[in-house]
C-alpha cells in the first residue's frame, strides 16, 4: 500500500455507533478490515471532519444484526486501532434508572458497573497484565463532549453518572431495575462492557455518550420496556446526537496528556509484527 493509499485509510478518532446509529459520514472511504479476533461488526468508514480524520463502525452492524451479547467487541477496537485511532466516542442507547433522566436525556457518564457474562473481555489470554480501570472513561473526552454541547447551544447535557451493563438482549425486571436503581446507578445499558475495557487494554481514550431512551421497568410500576420505543426515541434524537458527536470531534485534544495514553506502556507490543 503507497503512502496515499495509507493516509486515505488511516484515521485519529473512532466513533462506535449505538443503535440506531448506523451512519456518521456522508462522504467517506469504506475500509475492510482484519483482525486477529475475526471481522468487525462492519467495514469501517473513514473521512474528514473539519480537519481531523475520523474512522466510524457501527456496533450492530448496519442492518443491526448484532445482539449485543454476539458483538465482536475486541474485533472492532483492534480494526480501529490499527489504522491510528487513539480516541474513541462511543454514542449508546440507555435506559433510565432516575425520574430526573426521562427519555431523550442525554448524559456523559464517569463510572461504569459490568453485569455481563460470557463475553470475551481482554485481549490478553496469554499474559499477565492488568490495566487499572478506576475511571474508566477519559478526563479530556467528557470534557469535549460537555464543551461541544455549551457551544452548540443546544439542550443541556448531564455531567456523570454510572452505567450498569447488562448481559441482555432482554430487558431488566422490574426487581433487577429496582435493585440497581437502589444502588445509585444511573442508567443501564447492554454493550458499554467490555467495549470500555478493552479500550483501555489498547490505551485508547474512551467517551461514552447515552442517549436516554427509555425509563427503566422497576422506576415507574405502571410502565415497562418495549424494543420498539426504543427505537422510535432514538430515531427522533439521532440527530442531535450525531450533530453533537461531529462537534466534539473538533475539539478533542490533539495531542493526547491524559492518564488512558500511558495505561499500558508495552501495548504496542501486541500490534508488533512477528520476528523474522
Amino acid at each position: 500500500m503507497s503512502a496515499a493509499q495509507r493516509s486515505a485509510v488511516s484515521a485519529e478518532i473512532g466513533v462506535i455507533g449505538g443503535t440506531g446509529f448506523y451512519e456518521l459520514l456522508s462522504d467517506a472511504t469504506e475500509v475492510t478490515v482484519s483482525t486477529p479476533y475475526g471481522d468487525p461488526t462492519d467495514t469501517l468508514t473513514v473521512g474528514t471532519v473539519g480537519e481531523r480524520r475520523v474512522a466510524f463502525v457501527p456496533r450492530h452492524g448496519r442492518g443491526h444484526g448484532h445482539p449485543p451479547h454476539r458483538i465482536n467487541y475486541r474485533a472492532n477496537l483492534w480494526a480501529l486501532r490499527s489504522i491510528g485511532v487513539r480516541q474513541i466516542l462511543a454514542p449508546c442507547a440507555v435506559g433510565s434508572l432516575r425520574r430526573d433522566l426521562p427519555p431523550g436525556s442525554v448524559v456523559v457518564p464517569d463510572q461504569v458497573v459490568d453485569r455481563t457474562s460470557g463475553r470475551k473481555g481482554t485481549f490478553f489470554d496469554d499474559r499477565v497484565a492488568h490495566v487499572s480501570f478506576a475511571d474508566p472513561y477519559c478526563d479530556a473526552g467528557r470534557s469535549a463532549v460537555l464543551k461541544a454541547a455549551t457551544d452548540c447551544g443546544g439542550e443541556p447535557v448531564t455531567d456523570g453518572g454510572t452505567m450498569v451493563v447488562i448481559e441482555g438482549p432482554r430487558f431488566s425486571s422490574r426487581a433487577e431495575s429496582r435493585w440497581y436503581a437502589a444502588a445509585g446507578w444511573s442508567m443501564v445499558n447492554m454493550t458499554g462492557m467490555p467495549e470500555a475495557a478493552l479500550a483501555r487494554e489498547l490505551a485508547l481514550c474512551y467517551t461514552s455518550v447515552a442517549l436516554v431512551t427509555d425509563m427503566d421497568a422497576g422506576v415507574d410500576s405502571e410502565e415497562s420496556v418495549a424494543q420498539e420505543d426504543v427505537y422510535e426515541v432514538f430515531a427522533r434524537n439521532i440527530e442531535r446526537l450525531r450533530g453533537l458527536v461531529l462537534s466534539t470531534v473538533t475539539r478533542l485534544p490533539e495531542d493526547r496528556a491524559c492518564r488512558c495514553a500511558q495505561e499500558l506502556d508495552a501495548v504496542d507490543a501486541l500490534f508488533a509484527p512477528p520476528a523474522a
